[in-house]
C-alpha cells in the first residue's frame, strides 16, 4: 500500500503508455470518453489527465468495487463511474440518459481477460456509438495475437483503421499489449508505437 501511494504521488503521466496523450493529440480539450475498465482513478488511468487537465467529460465503468474507495477519495475527479458488470449495460441508452452524443472522442477498452475485452468492444460498436479513437488491450505478449487479429478485423469492417500498433507498457518493449485505432474520418497515418513515442511522448510525460 505504501508503494501504491508513493506511485500516486510521483506519477505525473498516469496512463500506462500515453493513451491520454494520443487522445488529446487527436481530439484536443473538452472531449468525451467512455472508459471500460476504470480500475484506479490515478495509477495507470487513461482518463485522469483528460478529465483533470483537459476538461473532458466522460463515463467510466468498473466491476471491481475494491477501487471504489480510491475513486471516492480522489477529489480531482468528478465524472461518472458506474460500478457494474460492463456486459449489463445498454450503452446506447446510457449515452442518451447522460445526454451525450453518439459520436464520442475516446473509447478505452480494458477488462480481463482479452476475450471479454473483445466481446465488450463488439457490444459497444454494435450499439451505434462512434469514436475518434479506441485503445484496445489484446495482451499479445501474454496470449499471442488472437485478439489483436480479431479486433483489427472487426474494427476495420466497422470504419476504423490502425493508428498505433505494437503498443508496449512503459519501456518494456517485450510487453506488447495494445493496438490503437482511429475512425477512418480521422486524418492520421499509422505509426509503430516506438516511433510515435519518440515524437509525441518523450520521457513518458503527458503534455498539453
Amino acid at each position: 500500500m505504501k508503494l501504491f501511494n508513493f506511485l500516486k504521488e510521483k506519477n505525473n503521466n498516469f496512463s500506462q503508455s500515453g493513451q491520454d496523450q494520443f487522445a488529446f493529440n487527436i481530439s484536443g480539450s473538452n472531449g468525451i470518453y467512455l472508459e471500460i475498465g476504470a480500475h484506479d482513478p490515478i495509477i495507470n488511468s487513461n482518463t485522469f489527465n483528460l478529465e483533470v487537465q483537459c476538461n473532458w467529460r466522460g463515463i467510466s465503468v468498473e466491476y471491481d468495487t475494491s477501487f471504489k474507495k480510491s475513486w471516492e477519495n480522489c477529489k480531482q475527479r468528478k465524472n461518472d463511474v458506474i460500478w457494474d458488470n460492463a456486459f449489463n449495460i445498454d450503452y446506447s441508452l446510457l449515452i442518451k440518459q447522460k445526454k451525450l452524443p453518439n459520436k464520442l472522442n475516446y473509447l478505452s477498452c480494458d477488462i480481463e481477460p482479452a476475450e471479454n475485452t473483445f466481446k465488450i468492444l463488439k457490444k459497444i460498436i454494435n450499439s451505434n456509438l462512434e469514436f475518434d479513437y479506441i485503445s484496445f488491450e489484446h495482451d499479445k505478449y501474454n496470449i499471442g495475437n488472437k485478439y489483436e487479429t480479431l479486433s483489427t478485423e472487426f474494427l476495420e469492417n466497422n470504419n476504423y483503421k490502425i493508428a498505433i500498433k505494437d503498443v508496449y507498457s512503459r519501456n518494456k518493449k517485450y510487453k506488447i499489449y495494445e493496438t490503437w485505432f482511429v475512425h477512418n474520418k480521422i486524418n492520421f497515418k499509422g505509426l509503430n508505437y516506438s516511433n510515435w513515442k519518440k515524437e509525441f511522448y518523450k520521457d513518458d510525460k503527458f503534455s498539453l
